[in-house]
């Protein structure tokens, strides 16, 4: 479990020995759950929701600090649990647990992004009162066992080595997309600047990567920083000296200075890939 957690940045040696301290701090923890959770769907209907006879759960809890948005990612979650009942025949529960500092915020974004999964929107924040979990958001995600105790950490929706762990030890298989083979990529610019926009003005530009090495190039994952930056792209391989384009829509949530954040996980040797997006929505 450490050596794919290694994976979730590109870390010094400080970072590795902070990975190892919470990996051996959590694992095997038990996770205490408050005695009365209301669960909602879409932030109004309450639902009657359980998951004490899993035989593995996927908790994730997203506190009030910073963007939610960001934070969230519901559609990459949707997509994530799709792929997932598909694979265990709808055998893991998956457990989300809100912090919210706006409380309409956070129903705008799951009734926007059509997230009917039970939440948890718990304003007095009893789940992280009675477990204390690390302040870092890639790090308040667990896969839990039947009786509730950590089994992995790490958000799958972040990060496909984490996905892929949890693969792994939910189905017992080998997961991993990656080819085993290594290849060399250029791209194009690695920061996009918008300039100054209206806020209601969708925007679209594009990086170009073009493969440089010896051996097919596969794209594993593409993921951002926040929910209102897209990235579209063919998923096919790209051939030896062939370019694929990575186009990159943002639509504005609010006015504001942005920089956002884009990550590339490929058979590249230098990856993950960090691209970045800047502008000024009006």
């Amino acid at each position: 479990m450490l050596c794919a957690l290694l994976f979730i940045t590109s870390c010094g040696e400080t970072d590795k020995d902070r990975i190892n301290r919470l990996v051996k701090e959590w694992e095997g923890k038990e996770i205490k759950f408050p005695s009365h959770s209301i669960f909602t769907v879409l932030g109004k209907d309450t639902v009657d929701f359980t998951f004490a006879d899993a035989d593995y759960k996927v908790l994730t809890y997203i506190d009030s600090v910073g963007c939610a948005s960001c934070k969230l990612q519901l559609p990459r979650w949707k997509e994530w649990v799709h792929e997932v009942d598909s694979l265990t025949g709808g055998k893991v529960s998956f457990i989300f647990y809100f912090h919210p500092k706006d409380m309409k915020e956070l129903r705008y974004l799951t009734r926007r992004d059509g997230f009917s999964y039970p939440v948890c929107y718990d304003e007095k924040d009893e789940l992280n009162r009675l477990n204390r979990f690390p302040t870092e958001m890639t790090f308040q995600t667990f896969l839990l066992d039947r009786d509730n105790r950590v089994v992995a950490i790490g958000n799958p929706v972040h990060n496909p080595k984490v996905k892929d762990l949890y693969l792994s030890l939910m189905t017992g298989k080998e997961t991993s997309k990656t080819t085993g083979t290594t290849t060399t990529v250029a791209v194009n610019q690695t920061t996009i600047d918008f300039g100054s926009f209206q806020k209601t003005e969708k925007q679209e530009r594009s990086f170009v990567l073009t493969n440089t090495g010896n051996q097919l190039l596969v794209i594993q994952d593409v993921t951002t920083s926040c929910g209102c930056t897209k990235v579209e792209y063919c998923k096919e391989p790209v051939r030896l000296g062939a370019s694929l384009e990575l186009k990159v829509i943002y639509e504005a949530e609010q006015a504001e200075h942005f920089n956002k954040a884009i990550t590339i996980y490929c058979n590249a040797e230098n990856s993950p890939l960090r691209l970045t997006v800047k502008g000024n929505a009006e």
